[in-house]
């Protein structure tokens, strides 16, 4: 935990003072052995970063004073049209994209996910909600990432995606594509990664029909998990 992240219930009536005696004061009691009158790293959810000092330790809880001044890290220009992968993946994947500062994280159906992956609790809103949480403490972010699910591939690709396209690059990521990534990439974009075993052509054809253009990395074919780290990497950081 690189931040430590506040909810605004937190707060209740006070400005500047809190008192927490959760998970998060068992962290800094713990894991960063802190004491009274050290200083951490603190953020309010959606809100700005700052500074906060420890008090008061007691075993009913720990008291801080903080100030918040400072705007979070900036988000990338990216929104991430991810095929939902395996549930046991899916909360590291979404944990490590909102540490890289995705902006926007859309779930999309294809052929290939099985349909029993959408009712599985280990991608349920609260589960990732959670793994996004702890990526903003890790990257010593405040803001979340919109996540959505578009759980019927063709009404989304048909429907939605050309307008979503409009100010944004449409970037298909395949292994069989002919054309590298793009050099120097700074504008908005819109990065479709498929699941284990990649898109089916049907669905690449109808990705490309509405905006995207596909590309590839080279010849080796990377898991999801991979993937995705690697490709932000290489397009944004």
């Amino acid at each position: 935990m690189n931040l430590l992240l506040l909810q605004p219930e937190d707060l209740g009536n006070h400005t500047n003072c809190i008192r927490l005696n959760d998970a998060r004061a068992a962290h800094i009691r713990n894991v960063l052995r802190a004491a009274t009158g050290d200083t951490l790293k603190i953020g309010l959810l959606n809100g700005l970063t700052g500074s906060a000092t420890i008090t008061a330790m007691t075993d009913a809880g720990i008291s801080l004073e903080f100030e918040l001044h400072t705007p979070p890290p900036a988000k990338l220009p990216l929104t991430l049209l991810l095929a939902l992968p395996r549930p046991k993946m899916a909360r590291r994947i979404i944990r490590a994209a909102t540490e890289l500062g995705v902006a926007e994280i859309i779930l999309l159906n294809s052929y290939r996910v099985e349909k029993s992956y959408w009712q599985s609790p280990l991608v349920s809103d609260e589960t990732l909600h959670k793994a996004m949480l702890e990526g903003l403490e890790q990257a010593g972010d405040t803001l979340l990432p919109i996540l959505r699910r578009a759980t019927r591939f063709k009404p989304f690709v048909e429907d939605e995606l050309p307008s979503l396209l409009e100010d944004k690059m449409g970037l298909l990521a395949h292994p069989y594509a002919n054309l590298g990534p793009p050099q120097s990439f700074k504008q908005n974009c819109l990065l479709a990664i498929g699941p284990e075993g990649g898109f089916i052509p049907y669905e690449c054809d109808k990705l490309i029909a509405a905006g995207m253009q596909s590309f590839s990395l080279g010849p080796r074919i990377l898991k999801t998990e991979t993937a995705v780290s690697t490709l932000i990497g290489r397009l944004f950081l």
